[in-house]
């Protein structure tokens, strides 16, 4: 198979660095991106070439596509990797911080879409990988912005798939389940600082106790390499699916929120 130019975001760490390696080697050229250059060193070393991003300045995605397209005349891939998740009551997170989780899940991905689908159009050739989350069908209580902005990728992505098939390129949703990454070692920090006090505190503690059990020492969440071993699969397929479930308890929270009611799924997420 060809080798391909591919651009990941969030590559500094966990399933961004993860889908890096993977594609290097598959032997692809992979340019990695990321705010903290220093902490791409590892995909430096596999071949890999790095750039310095902020998701959400317009400046910097401008600069990384014109750089890339410059010395490698197209790019291939795109997979659209960076997030942020802030956990507290919707009554407590304060809008700004909403907005920013906005900016960096929804609004910095649908940029870089932007600059790299004319090239993409042109050729009649490409694959926007979204990673999302389950949080982008099921909802829980305490992630009520994170879901949104993951809803609003998951229903973007579909109209996408729809949009630009006929010039040939693919759109793929990956729908992490419990992943061991840092994004997910910060929910007990978020919960207790946002919502620790007040109205929500026993459910924000409550649930801050079990994330830190769920993620400390040996525990169930998949390394991140299932997730770009997933991603490099649907890169390389001739027709992948629309979307990829994967990880620790992804596709069963998604079969079961497909089998209950609502009523019935609302009654067992706040019970659990």
């Amino acid at each position: 198979m060809a080798a391909k130019i591919c651009l990941v975001t969030g590559a500094s760490a966990g399933i961004g660095r993860a889908t890096a390696l993977e594609l290097l080697r598959a032997g692809h050229t992979v340019y990695g991106v990321a705010r903290r250059v220093d902490r791409m060193e590892d995909i430096r070393e596999a071949g890999g070439h790095t750039l310095a991003m902020d998701v959400t300045k317009e400046e910097d995605l401008r600069r990384v596509v014109d750089t890339v397209l410059a010395e490698q005349q197209r790019i291939d891939v795109l997979v659209n990797n960076a997030g942020v998740g802030v956990y507290g009551a919707a009554e407590d997170v304060p809008l700004d911080t909403a907005r920013h989780q906005f900016e960096v899940n929804m609004f910095g991905p649908a940029r870089l879409i932007q600059l790299v689908l004319p090239g993409m159009r042109e050729r009649r050739s490409g694959t926007i990988v979204n990673v999302s989350s389950i949080a982008g069908v099921i909802s829980l209580p305490l992630g009520a912005w994170y879901h949104a902005s993951k809803h609003a990728l998951e229903g973007y992505s579909d109209t996408l798939r729809q949009e630009v098939g006929r010039f040939g390129i693919k759109v793929v949703v990956v729908q992490p389940g419990l992943i061991k990454t840092e994004f997910e070692s910060s929910t007990p920090h978020d919960l207790r600082e946002i919502s620790g006090k007040g109205a929500y505190a026993s459910v924000a503690n409550a649930m801050a106790d079990r994330a830190e059990a769920a993620f400390a020492g040996k525990n169930k969440a998949s390394d991140p390499s299932v997730v770009a071993q997933t991603i490099r699969t649907a890169i390389d397929a001739t027709a992948p699916k629309p979307r990829y479930a994967v990880g620790y308890m992804g596709k069963l929270l998604l079969r079961i929120h497909r089998v209950l009611s609502d009523r019935a799924f609302d009654k067992l997420v706040t019970r659990t």
